[in-house]
């Protein structure tokens, strides 16, 4: 245990040492500061003076929508169930003087902060694909093979650092869009509770908690996508084809699934089940889908992402 946790420190000196990492941090808190500047100063904010009457607008469009689908029969349940659920929260927050969220407050930007985390996911797959491929390019692999440590915690305590590494990056969104939003919004709005439809009526939840579960639930795409870029640089040792083909299907795989989505075995493809925020708010690509399914199908590719990793690094030999 003390070995692994030597490796990985080890393995988190290589990864903060790079000028690069430093830059990436930086180009993160950059960009966030940017989105909060153009929030603030060029986009148009929403107005709470007349909210009532713009929600009572919203219902009638609603339920005229909702009428139309019911009267439709090819139309199914899930066209019709978000808008009564919206229907539903709007209606719980004229009733209970409770306003929408505003995307110039700080609840409003924090809430779509979580959406850089595809940014960091760009970076984080940097770090993946380099992490074991560079060792074997520069031939530092044999150095750190001569140590008295098995291949497998080697190769794990370099998985986990790059973990760290993306909850860093995480943790730098958060931090950088809390700091931004106060100064540049204030506190405006603050005791606002996030309303949620569950179990047929409208729940109060706390907004801070929403959003913080926001960032849990984009992550998953991010894990996913540095896993899969960690193997492909463990089995071909090339950091660019980690690079390229991860970016790739990181910026691809939802639109190819959203073509294949009329095919019901689209729903075991990964990309198809790494947006869990589509069984929060929103309907599944593909008909049927539920949030049990597709964590089933999540974890039966990571576990074989680190199989296929774990199986051809500790066979591979490095004295070629």
């Amino acid at each position: 245990m003390f070995n692994t946790i030597r490796l990985i420190q080890n393995e988190n000196m290589k990864i903060y040492k790079r000028l690069g990492t430093w830059v990436m941090i930086a180009a993160i808190f950059g960009i966030v500061l940017f989105a909060g500047i153009v929030t603030k100063f060029l986009l148009t904010n929403d107005t709470t003076e007349n909210w009532q009457q713009q929600l009572e607008i919203e219902n009638a469009q609603l339920a005229e929508q909702i009428t139309e689908y019911e009267n439709m029969p090819m139309v199914g349940s899930h066209a019709t169930s978000p808008l009564i659920e919206q229907l539903a929260i709007n209606e719980y927050r004229l009733v209970n003087d409770i306003p929408p969220v505003e995307s110039g407050t700080l609840w409003g930007f924090m809430i779509s902060s979580p959406d850089f985390t595809a940014l960091s996911s760009v970076f984080v797959i940097v770090i993946a694909a380099g992490i074991v491929a560079t060792e074997f390019s520069t031939g530092t692999i044999k150095l750190l093979l001569i140590r008295p440590v098995n291949r497998s915690k080697i190769l794990l305590s370099k998985y986990i650092a790059t973990l760290i590494f993306a909850i860093v990056m995480l943790a730098t969104i958060f931090v950088s869009s809390v700091l931004v939003g106060s100064i540049l919004f204030g506190f405006a709005g603050i005791d606002l509770p996030y309303l949620v439809y569950q179990g047929g009526e409208v729940v109060e939840r706390n907004m801070l908690t929403h959003i913080i579960s926001l960032y849990g639930l984009n992550s998953v795409d991010m894990i996913m996508m540095v896993t899969f870029a960690f193997m492909i640089s463990t089995v071909f040792r090339s950091s660019s084809l980690a690079i390229g083909l991860s970016l790739f299907l990181l910026f691809t795989g939802q639109q190819l699934v959203m073509l294949l989505s009329q095919y019901d075995w689209a729903k075991y493809i990964l990309f198809a089940n790494t947006n869990l925020r589509q069984y929060i708010s929103g309907t599944p690509i593909v008909e049927g889908m539920t949030m049990t399914f597709s964590i089933i199908v999540l974890l039966v590719y990571f576990l074989c992402f680190h199989l296929i990793s774990w199986i051809i690094f500790n066979k591979r030999d490095v004295t070629a």
